[in-house]
């Protein structure tokens, strides 16, 4: 466990982030309980209804005995931008701090993090070598205009204003989708938005290998669970193989499983494959957040972690003479 900076002069909103597959819903669960808290979730795929098995949502009967934010608030079909997440984010922690209670951030988006503690977009939408060589491959093989109708159908803003022979700014703005989820142009319009939230995090990490166990083991159970069932109906119900909801690791594959064009196993693999380098992405952004307490969790107890994060926010709130500015 190691602590990267001081105290915070005012009230300080607490977050538990780290990779997908770590811990955070569960420790962020107990850690509510014991606190009479309740989970701002910061999770760009659980804002979406009907999306449940493939992003591993806490259950609703969960749910009712700690209350969570941020899950089940948009169609898969709606556009949820960066700035509508930190618009609703920052109007559910009024409410729980007029209650008299505390919001927990939990989750694994970084980029909503950076929004809600107003990160500049320009500086901070993420980069991801990998995925661009895929692209580039791609092109090579169908051809730059495959990629200008991709963009078109997922940001027609980007691709009105990006000649369809400029494959390094369409390789540049389908990158960006990529990694946010979102648009370019969402993000770019959404700048002028942002929060300004002080945001102390909890990092939960383990040994890679350890990770990629628990990832593999989570997929496999989803695909056991009801994860094609639900790919099925979401596209029976009318809803396009386009969306940006339905663009995301495992739920991409199982498209394409769905539409013949894959095997289950090759999905399966797809998918344990996208999560493990998800994975890898989130802590390249996770590493510069600050102030950070990280915990191993291959060399700390639940039970220690949980107890020692419970510590830390009932001393400060002991500590408090003043009212919360979100009050």
């Amino acid at each position: 466990m190691t602590r990267e900076a001081g105290d915070e002069a005012r009230r300080t909103i607490y977050a538990i982030i780290g990779p997908t597959a770590v811990g955070k819903t569960r420790a962020g669960f107990e850690l509510a309980k014991r606190l009479g808290a309740e989970i701002i979730s910061v999770d760009s795929r659980q804002v979406y209804r009907y999306l449940d098995v493939g992003t591993d949502k806490i259950s609703i009967e969960d749910r009712k005995i700690v209350p969570h934010y941020l899950i089940d608030v948009a169609d898969p079909d709606e556009v949820f931008t960066a700035a509508d997440f930190v618009m609703q984010a920052e109007a559910a922690i009024r409410r729980v701090y007029a209650r008299g209670r505390i919001p927990i951030l939990v989750g694994g988006t970084p980029f909503y993090y950076k929004a809600l503690a107003g990160g500049v977009l320009s500086k901070s939408l993420p980069r991801d070598e990998s995925i661009r060589v895929e692209l580039e491959e791609e092109g090579d093989l169908r051809g730059t205009s495959t990629l200008h109708e991709r963009l078109s159908i997922i940001d027609p803003a980007s691709a009105a204003r990006i000649h369809p022979n400029d494959r390094v700014r369409i390789v540049r703005a389908l990158e960006i989708h990529a990694l946010t989820g979102q648009s370019a142009t969402e993000l770019y319009a959404a700048s002028e938005k942002m929060g300004s939230s002080r945001i102390f995090y909890f990092g939960f990490n383990s040994p890679r290998t350890l990770l990629y166990e628990r990832i593999s083991r989570r997929v496999s159970e989803q695909f056991s669970s009801g994860y094609p069932e639900e790919v099925m109906r979401l596209l029976d119900n009318g809803y396009s193989r386009d969306l940006p909801a339905l663009s995301g690791f495992g739920y991409r594959e199982l498209v394409l499983f769905l539409d013949g064009q894959m095997t289950f196993d090759e999905a399966l693999q797809g998918d344990i494959k996208s999560t493990k380098a998800f994975a890898r992405r989130q802590m390249t952004w996770f590493k510069q957040f600050s102030p950070v307490i990280w915990y191993d969790l291959s060399a700390n107890s639940f039970e220690s972690t949980v107890g020692d994060m419970e510590k830390i926010i009932t001393d400060e709130k002991n500590n408090l003479k003043t009212k919360s500015d979100w009050a």
